[in-house]
């Protein structure tokens, strides 16, 4: 047990596959604090509200994931990795404030996972108005398992904090209120069906923006999808198109006419169809069939073709000084023109555009792994974050990082007059 790992916001590391950990959550203030677990499977949702691990439900239906204690200033779980049930893909570790306390009263927030490993350390420390609090996830990672440090917080106690993973909070009875009969429902047209999912996802958006201090950003969006042969099975397994959704709703909420452009690339590049939300479903079926990969672009990474492309349409076609330019790139790693891609991302750092590269894949990054260093541009006008499981990361995660580095580049273009 003598080797200790500290973690960082959003970092993660490996845990043991099987036995048993313990998660330990403290504080040193003098603040009462509800901490749970809840357990969710693949659609980021617990299975019923027996996943719910708090202190009035000590364990789960499998007694993989118990309430051990639970003092003023320290709660502790244990989690026994096999008996969890294979159908959870991740336990979210929380916290929440009654009354109108918020976290920027909460001192010393930390939790440390002990195992046969050894100890991991997160210290809790750039929360301030929130009431509630994701600290931490225990969650699948191919065979094995890992912790991730995720810190995020938002408004609302511990009600909108369960219903954000599923588990019905039913509300007290308003005897008072006269009783109405409320009118034959309407079958609802598909074009309302579309709106909600992305209406849900678009009120993310806008919580991350108002974090970032931007929330009435506007800006040209865009997105560009790996579909080189690596990435068939993410194609096939809809894995894209939730991505796609996901990046909508970003688009629906900054771009000027709510209009997302769109682009594949493999051997060679396609510019897509611009789409809005009332046309998303099936959109990655409809516009690039998985069979396309291999017949249409080829199976190999030609990242400069498709960035050429992308700074012909906003730079030469549809040049623009009022309004930025955001383009989120999807790759799966294999890169390898660094030079070639170092060029363009120098050129284009005079225009009006920022590039936020994704990584969904555990190949080789090249460049995008150097962005922070890479030299001669004129403002830092990139971002790079990879992550081990993209349907893993939830919707505000991949918000927060998403936005992470976008609001410190836009001050920087308007600062040297490239955006008026």
């Amino acid at each position: 047990m003598s080797n200790t790992v500290s973690l960082k916001k959003g970092a993660n590391t490996l845990l043991p596959s099987s036995g048993i950990i313990t998660i330990e959550v403290q504080w040193s203030s003098s603040s009462e604090l509800d901490v749970s677990s809840f357990l969710v499977t693949a659609d980021g949702k617990v299975p019923s509200d027996d996943y719910m691990v708090f202190y009035n439900q000590e364990t789960d239906p499998e007694r993989s994931v118990s309430l051990k204690e639970n003092e003023k200033n320290r709660v502790v779980f244990t989690i026994d990795l096999d008996r969890l049930s294979p159908s959870i893909q991740r336990g979210a570790f929380t916290a929440t404030l009654d009354g109108h306390l918020t976290f920027s009263t909460v001192q010393g927030l930390c939790i440390n996972v002990k195992s046969v490993q050894g100890e991991v350390h997160y210290q809790v420390d750039d929360v301030a108005e929130e009431k509630a609090l994701v600290i931490a996830e225990v969650y699948r990672h191919q065979s094995n398992f890992k912790f991730r440090a995720i810190g995020r917080g938002f408004n609302g106690g511990l009600k909108p904090l369960a219903e954000s993973f599923g588990v019905d909070v039913e509300e007290p009875e308003s005897p008072s209120l006269p009783q109405v009969e409320a009118p034959p429902a309407e079958a609802a047209p598909a074009p309302k069906i579309n709106l909600s999912k992305i209406d849900l996802l678009k009120k993310k958006v806008a919580v991350s923006l108002e974090k970032k201090k931007i929330p009435q950003v506007k800006a040209r969006v865009a997105v560009v999808f790996d579909a080189s042969g690596s990435m068939t099975a993410l194609y096939a397994k809809g894995t894209v198109q939730r991505a796609f959704e996901r990046v909508l709703a970003v688009a629906a909420c900054m771009d000027d006419n709510g209009e997302l452009d769109v682009w594949f690339f493999g051997s060679k590049s396609m510019r897509a169809k611009s789409v809005n939300e009332r046309d998303y479903e099936d959109y990655i079926k409809r516009t690039y069939p998985t069979p396309k990969i291999f017949s249409g672009l080829g199976v190999g990474n030609n990242e400069p073709a498709v960035m050429r492309d992308v700074i012909k349409k906003y730079v030469k076609e549809e040049p623009r000084n009022d309004i930025p330019t955001y383009v989120i790139f999807f790759s799966d790693g294999g890169i390898y023109e660094d030079k070639k891609i170092s060029k363009i991302l120098v050129d284009s750092s005079k225009q009006n555009l920022f590039w936020q590269f994704v990584g969904i894949g555990n190949a080789n990054y090249g460049v995008l792994q150097k962005l922070d260093n890479l030299p001669g541009r004129f403002i830092d006008n990139a971002g790079f974050f990879a992550l081990d499981d993209l349907d893993n990361i939830t919707d505000e995660e991949l918000y927060n990082r998403l936005l992470d580095e976008f609001p410190t580049w836009l001050a920087e273009a308007k600062r040297h007059g490239l955006l008026h």
